[in-house]
C-alpha cells in the first residue's frame, strides 16, 4: 500500500511539472506563419468580439487620410512646422487582437505600411536599450555630451562661399551649459529641457505656449523636473543614439530585434531630408522618433504586433533574451515628472488616468493618428489599433474586455 502510495505520489508531481511546463511555453509566432484560433477556442463571445471591433471602426479618426494634410491641420499653427519628411497616405481603420499570443480577430488590410507616428518612439528608445545593454552606455544617469564627438553634418557644397569663411564644419547639440547636465535618462522620459534648433527645428517652436512673447525667452528648467513631449528633443536622443553606435538606428533595430521576432521586410524608418550626418566615412541619416514633421517609422499592423507581443514578453522571444528585463523595467517604471509616462513612448495607466476600464499595469505604445499597441499581461491580450479617434480608445477597451473576460 505504501509503495501504491508513493507511485500515486510520484504520477502527481509529474502531471503537476508537467502541467506547468506547458503553462511556461508561450506561444510565439514563426517568421513564415502567425497562427489564428477562434475566439471560442479560448470561450471568448465571438459576437461580443465583434461588437468591440465595430466599435473601433465606427470611431475612426477625423483627420485627412493623406497624414501630409494631417500634419497641417495638427501642427500648422506652430512655427517652423513644414514638413521635411516623408508622409504616406493610410487606409481604412485598421488592427489586431492578440490573445494568449494567437491571432483571434483582424479588421482592416493589416498588412498595409502606413506612418505610425509616435509609436516609432518606442523603438527609438529601444535601440537606447541595446546600447546599453551592449554596455555602450555604461549608466542612463551618465551626461549624454561625455559620449559624443563633435558631429559633421552632410553639406553637399563642393566648395565654400565666402560668406562660409568662419562657419564651423561641426555641430555639438548638448556642449552647452545648460545641455551638459542632460542625462539618457532624461531624454529617455521627455524631461530633458533640451534647448537648441536642430534639423531647422527650435526645440521652442514644438507645441509651444499661447503667450508668444515667452517662446524665445521661456524659463530653462533644470532637466528632469518638467515633463514635456517635444520631438525636436527626441530627435535629438536619436542622433546622440546614431552615434554611439556608429551605424543608422534601423540597420540596429532590423539585425537586433525585427529579423529575431520574424516581421515583415515591408517596414521602413526614415528620418528628414537635411538629418543627414558623416559618420566614419559614412553617409548615415538620422532619423526622426515621429511624423512631426514627416518621417519616422513605416510599418504594418502585424509587426506592430509582433513588437508589442516583444514587449510583452519582457524583452524575451521564444526563449532568447533580445534585450534586457531589466531595460522593460525601466520603460516601464513612472517618470517622476509625469506618473502616466515610462521611457518613450510607454504610455502608462497609473491611477487608470489614460484607460480607466483597463488593469493599471497596462502599457500602450502610442502615436498621432491615433496608433496604439496596447498591451495587457493580466488578460494576456495584445490590440493593436490604428486610426481610431483618440477619445476612443477607452471605450474600445471596454467593449474588448468585457469579451474577453470570462
Amino acid at each position: 500500500m505504501r509503495h501504491l502510495i508513493l507511485t500515486i505520489s510520484s504520477c502527481v508531481v509529474l502531471f503537476t511539472a508537467a502541467a506547468q511546463k506547458k503553462q511556461v511555453n508561450p506561444y510565439f509566432p514563426s517568421p513564415e506563419k502567425w497562427e489564428r484560433k477562434r475566439p471560442i477556442d479560448f470561450g471568448i463571445d465571438s459576437s461580443a468580439l465583434q461588437e468591440s471591433i465595430n466599435f473601433a471602426i465606427k470611431s475612426e479618426s477625423k483627420m485627412p487620410r493623406n497624414q501630409d494634410s494631417a500634419q497641417v491641420l495638427n501642427f500648422g499653427k506652430e512655427p517652423f512646422s513644414d514638413a521635411i519628411g516623408p508622409f504616406s497616405s493610410r487606409g481604412d481603420e485598421t488592427g489586431i487582437i492578440i490573445y494568449k499570443g494567437y491571432i483571434i480577430a483582424t479588421w482592416g488590410d493589416v498588412d498595409r505600411v502606413e506612418q505610425t507616428h509616435s509609436v516609432t518612439k518606442s523603438f527609438l528608445s529601444t535601440t537606447i536599450g541595446l546600447a546599453y545593454d551592449q554596455g555602450l552606455i555604461k549608466s542612463i544617469q551618465d551626461p549624454v555630451y561625455t559620449y559624443l564627438p563633435p558631429i559633421e553634418v552632410y553639406d553637399n557644397n563642393i566648395s565654400r562661399k565666402a560668406d562660409d569663411l568662419g562657419k564651423d564644419f561641426f555641430i555639438e547639440p548638448f556642449n552647452t551649459p545648460h545641455n551638459r547636465k542632460i542625462t539618457w535618462e532624461h531624454l529617455l522620459r521627455q524631461t530633458s529641457d533640451f534647448e537648441g534648433t536642430l534639423w531647422g527645428k527650435p526645440d521652442w517652436a514644438d507645441r509651444p505656449g499661447d503667450n508668444t512673447s515667452e517662446w524665445l525667452t521661456r524659463k530653462r528648467n533644470s532637466p528632469g523636473n518638467v515633463w514635456k513631449y517635444n520631438d525636436t528633443r527626441v530627435n535629438a536622443l536619436s542622433l546622440a543614439a546614431t552615434m554611439i553606435w556608429h551605424k543608422s538606428l534601423p540597420e540596429i533595430l532590423r539585425e537586433k530585434i525585427m529579423q529575431p521576432i520574424g516581421a515583415s521586410s515591408t517596414w521602413h524608418w526614415t528620418g528628414y531630408r537635411n538629418s543627414w550626418i558623416v559618420l566614419d566615412g559614412k553617409l548615415i541619416q538620422s532619423v526622426s522618433g515621429g511624423g512631426h514633421y514627416g518621417g519616422g517609422m513605416f510599418i504594418n499592423a502585424l509587426d506592430m504586433a509582433r513588437f508589442g507581443l516583444l514587449t510583452f514578453h519582457k524583452g524575451n522571444w521564444n526563449g532568447k533574451q533580445l534585450i534586457s528585463e531589466k531595460w522593460l523595467q525601466y520603460s516601464t517604471t513612472p517618470t517622476s515628472a509625469n506618473h502616466e509616462y515610462g521611457f518613450m513612448n510607454y504610455f502608462l495607466n497609473t491611477e487608470k488616468k489614460l484607460l480607466p476600464s483597463a488593469p493599471e499595469d497596462v502599457f500602450v505604445h502610442l502615436g498621432n493618428g491615433t496608433n496604439m499597441i496596447y498591451v495587457d499581461r493580466k488578460n494576456e491580450l495584445i490590440a493593436v489599433v490604428r486610426w481610431i479617434d483618440g477619445s476612443a480608445m477607452d471605450g474600445f477597451i471596454l467593449k474588448l474586455l468585457s469579451a474577453v473576460k470570462k
